[in-house]
């Protein structure tokens, strides 16, 4: 008997009938600039040059790393999906850039309809909550590569920002002072970390600890745009792997250094459980995750109270957290520093 591509392992009419399927979740973010549906061989956006004096396109790319395996032990693939696009958007929104379009890849070993199904669900509920349109993607069926159901995914963002409001680090200047918004949870970095030191006995997992780890990451997209919008903005810093002493410094130009302030923001209880659990340092905490604060606004002092108020308007929880100072010669970019400073 001949051998088939569905013998071999890969069935393109399921495939098929799963691109129709989500494509009313792709329609559900949909934009007015996009034109067509899902199903093409590429997506198109017609970019309005009259919104923006110099449009300047920014693109982003990240993934979800080993908290997959998280989802994979739960059997919960409804989340990782908003986990995707916040890595990537909220890279985005760090430039001052409004998110625009996003694409996935979605690669497994053998397609799974159901489960493959939620994952895209997610990825459209990031894209709503991120104002952007899930524009199109890949789903590639890999036997051999892959084992049995399991998945990889990645995120494709572009994003726009007009050229004079553009966000970094030449604007920061000694003085300014560091508005930490809360997040909601490990987001999606350091869990090879966090499956060590939690995850050990994996058959006996507790459910409510794999809901708790597989929170979704927050997307600060809406928040961030409305703080450049009405308010004097430097920079934004997102907190992703290397935490806060990782991130922080990105975000500064030569010369300056970040005081964070110990102890001026609440942690959440998942970070001391992996700290107690797996016997980890605090240095170590704090140099691989957010440790509660998912994104940071640097801000002149005269505007720092306003921009606290108006992010508690757009649902955040936030603290002032730390401040910019001149950089002492052969200081570090990071000093963790007592509430005295």
């Amino acid at each position: 008997m001949p051998l088939t591509y569905k013998d071999a392992g890969v069935d393109i009419a399921a495939g098929d009938a799963f691109v129709r399927a989500i494509a009313p979740l792709a329609a559900s973010t949909r934009r007015p600039e996009v034109i067509g549906s899902l199903g093409g061989f590429s997506g198109l956006f017609r970019l309005d040059p009259g919104r923006w004096q110099e449009p300047l396109l920014v693109a982003g790319t990240d993934g979800v790393g080993t908290k997959l395996k998280v989802a994979f032990l739960a059997d919960a693939h409804d989340t990782v999906g908003i986990d995707l696009v916040a890595m990537c958007v909220n890279d985005l929104v760090v430039c001052g850039a409004e998110p625009l379009f996003f694409l996935d890849y979605f690669a497994t070993g053998r397609l799974d309809p159901k489960r493959a199904q939620a994952v895209v669900a997610g990825i459209a509920e990031g894209c709503r909550q991120a104002g952007c349109a899930l524009l199109g993607g890949e789903t590639a069926e890999m036997p051999g590569f892959y084992q049995g159901d399991e998945y990889d995914l990645a995120g494709f963002a572009v994003g726009v920002v007009d050229r004079p409001r553009l966000l970094g680090a030449d604007r920061v200047q000694a003085g300014d002072l560091l508005v930490g918004m809360a997040s909601s949870g490990l987001h999606s970095n350091g869990f090879s970390l966090v499956r060590s030191a939690l995850l050990t006995g994996e058959p006996e997992a507790d459910p409510a600890l794999l809901a708790d780890l597989l929170s979704p990451t927050r997307i600060y997209v809406r928040s961030c745009l409305a703080l450049a919008e009405r308010l004097e903005l430097h920079a934004l810093a997102h907190i992703t792997g290397g935490g806060l002493p990782g991130n922080l410094p990105r975000a500064l130009p030569a010369g300056l250094a970040i005081e964070l302030t110990d102890g001026s923001w609440q942690i959440p209880p998942i970070f001391e459980r992996v700290r107690s659990d797996g016997q980890v340092t605090r240095q170590e905490m704090f140099a691989t995750f957010n440790m509660g604060i998912g994104m940071v606004a640097i801000v002149p002092p005269a505007h720092a109270s306003a921009a606290a108020e108006l992010l508690a308007d757009q649902g955040e929880t936030c603290w002032q957290i730390g401040r910019v100072v001149e950089r002492a010669a052969g200081a570090e970019a990071f000093q963790l520093v007592g509430p005295s400073g």
